[in-house]
């Protein structure tokens, strides 16, 4: 097993962190495949290394990475540039998204050369669903897209915290695992609110040409589960997939303790995805 560490300095102040995970003897031209983290994710939460590791072993070179605003810097670990998180938007972790592709598209990424570019995939968790989605859809690149327990709506916002921006600028929503009050500005807001056309997710899917993948687990929240089937029924090329007992993690906490059988499904899933020769 082979991990390899990049930054990609995006402008002055943001920077984009990830690692790849590959393993040679698993076969030549591998797929590609990019992890998404979720809202108040990172790329080093919980299960994420371990599955990055099960889907290299399985021939799937992986990069899971930090949205350069998703409020962990440095440290990797803990949410210590809040002020980065209360502005991130979908337009930014978009350009995040592109930004990466862009970069190993043109080779100036370290990745092996048994991965075979044209069979780039995205995968993402929860939110991050909804931006493998976004990003993908529009992306001729992309030569298809598995969503984890993924969002069928980008606005995440209830009406409380949207009167509390409109007010004072600034709302906070609860971090229950680290104490802290995780802040959301206007711009956030003014991101969803001015982009609805752009950002629909079930119209994406019913449009976009290449193949989407749904996997979610059964003992999910009420409104992810619902989405998953409204956007099975929208979608023109998909396949939904419900993961026995499995909750919005797969049953897996952070810190990692160890895998799950719901967690093993779903790596095994995507693997039977990822891994079917398309044209």
């Amino acid at each position: 097993m082979q991990k390899q560490s990049f930054s990609i300095a995006l402008d002055e102040e943001l920077t984009l962190r990830g690692d790849i995970h590959s393993e040679e003897s698993a076969g030549s031209a591998q797929p590609l495949l990019l992890f998404c983290h979720g809202f108040k994710g990172f790329k080093d939460w919980g299960s994420f290394p371990y599955v990055a590791d099960e889907l290299a072993k399985q021939g799937i070179t992986t990069i899971r990475f930090n949205f350069s605003c998703n409020g962990v810097g440095e440290s990797l670990m803990e949410f210590d540039e809040l002020e980065k998180f209360g502005r991130n938007t979908y337009a930014r972790e978009l350009a995040d998204l592109q930004a990466l592709t862009e970069r190993i598209l043109s080779g100036k990424l370290p990745l092996p050369d048994y991965v075979d570019k044209t069979k780039l995939y995205v995968l993402g968790h929860s939110k991050g669903g909804g931006d493998a989605i976004l990003f993908g859809a529009n992306n001729p690149h992309v030569a298809g897209i598995v969503t984890w327990n993924g969002i069928a709506h980008v606005d995440l916002f209830d009406e409380k915290l949207r009167r509390q921006i409109e007010e004072t600028g600034v709302g906070y929503i609860a971090n229950a695992r680290t104490g802290q009050d995780m802040p959301i500005t206007r711009v956030v807001i003014e991101d969803v609110d001015n982009n609805r056309q752009q950002y629909d997710i079930l119209e994406l899917v019913s449009t976009m040409e290449q193949p989407l993948c749904i996997i979610t687990g059964e003992k999910d929240y009420v409104r992810l589960v619902e989405g998953a089937k409204r956007i099975h029924q929208a979608a023109k090329n998909s396949e939904l997939h419900w993961i026995e007992g499995g909750d919005h993690t797969f049953n897996t906490r952070h810190p990692f303790a160890g895998t799950s059988a719901p967690l093993e499904a779903a790596i095994k899933q995507t693997v039977a995805f990822v891994r079917t020769p398309r044209t």
